[in-house]
């Protein structure tokens, strides 16, 4: 059976507060020179946006509110109202609480109600993974009109006191790598001239047997002084696999599509950090194609990248262009990809 095609109509995003470079954050936490050099050769992130004030350790803004913001731009920009919407669904590794769920607390803050929401636990493969949700309940007829949002804060995982000198690689890495941010998007059943359609969308769990490559935990009242660290990487284990695995997503849509490699106009590859970006987006071996990337002004922010991706990529594309996506988690390794197609 033909599944109905399903339109991305637009993007929207949302950032808090200014940018913090990297010299702030030295300034910050006490750091020096070297340590700020260091990021800039071996990480490539100038700046990102934090929720948390670092002079105070304030919070600013959460994710609901960042995620209201996005919404409102991303259906600004389709020329809809929150009443346009059937269903939402959100993806984040960082909800501001584990209930109500903040895809809920959206939606108040939008003010719908009577409606399907659907909030999905992920890390970096949670974008594709909500837009995959969406077209499968739009594609059932039931719903015309979905808003897909995902976002994460990861600066509430900071810890102010720290001493970064005396930190291992794999948690202090967590400093200078994330960021927080929020993005959405709007997916149609209905065609219309001009629209981007969505050609294939990819996920696929690939982690059987093999330890987690990224770890966020959470505490309750029986563990909170527990002395696992509550975020944590095996940079060395994502440095080997997310290259590799980013070309096995991009041979595998092209394949299932019967696209060439230079049939492809746009490349939203992996965005870990610039530095791991660059070397992915040259092994992939798409010269023709156009890179498009933001880690180096945002940081990762998670869900939130492959939306901000998407909204600098509609600005860009004409008719017949074609996009190619790529995502990897390390959590538990999964792949994630999307072909899109200006009509």
């Amino acid at each position: 059976m033909r599944i109905p095609e399903t339109y991305l109509l637009s993007a929207g995003a949302a950032l808090p507060g200014p940018a913090v470079d990297n010299a702030a954050l030295a300034r910050r936490f006490g750091m020096d020179t070297l340590w700020e050099q260091w990021v800039d050769v071996f990480v490539g992130t100038r700046q990102r946006h934090l929720c948390v004030d670092l002079a105070t350790g304030e919070l600013r803004s959460n994710l609901a509110e960042l995620a209201t913001t996005a919404a409102q731009q991303a259906l600004k920009s389709a020329d809809l109202t929150p009443d346009d919407i059937d269903v939402i669904v959100m993806s984040t590794a960082t909800p501001d609480q584990l209930m109500p769920a903040t895809v809920n607390v959206v939606a108040d803050q939008l003010g719908v109600n009577d409606l399907p929401t659907y909030q999905l636990q992920t890390g970096c493969a949670g974008a594709v993974q909500a837009l995959d949700v969406a077209q499968a309940l739009l594609s059932t007829g039931r719903h015309r009109t979905a808003l897909v949002l995902g976002g994460d804060v990861c600066a509430k995982y900071f810890d102010l006191s720290l001493d970064l000198a005396a930190l291992p690689p794999a948690q202090l890495i967590n400093v200078v790598l994330f960021g927080d941010g929020a993005g959405a998007a709007v997916l149609s059943s209905e065609p219309g001239p001009g629209r981007v359609v969505i050609r294939r969308l990819l996920n696929r769990l690939t982690g059987r047997g093999r330890a987690p490559g990224h770890v966020l935990d959470w505490f309750g009242l029986a563990d909170r002084d527990s002395l696992r660290p509550a975020a944590a990487e095996d940079y060395k284990a994502i440095e080997e696999s997310v290259p590799r695995m980013a070309g096995e997503i991009l041979r595998e849509l092209l394949d299932d599509l019967g696209w060439q490699d230079d049939d492809v106009d746009y490349l939203l590859p992996p965005q870990l950090s610039v530095r791991m970006t660059s070397r992915i987006v040259d092994q992939l071996g798409l010269p023709g194609a156009l890179e498009v990337s933001c880690i180096s002004e945002t940081g990762n922010n998670g869900n939130a990248l492959p939306f901000l991706q998407l909204e600098r990529l509609l600005r860009r594309m004409a008719g017949g262009d074609r996009a190619v996506g790529l995502a990897v988690e390390s959590s538990k390794w999964l792949k994630a990809g999307y072909a899109l197609e200006k009509l």
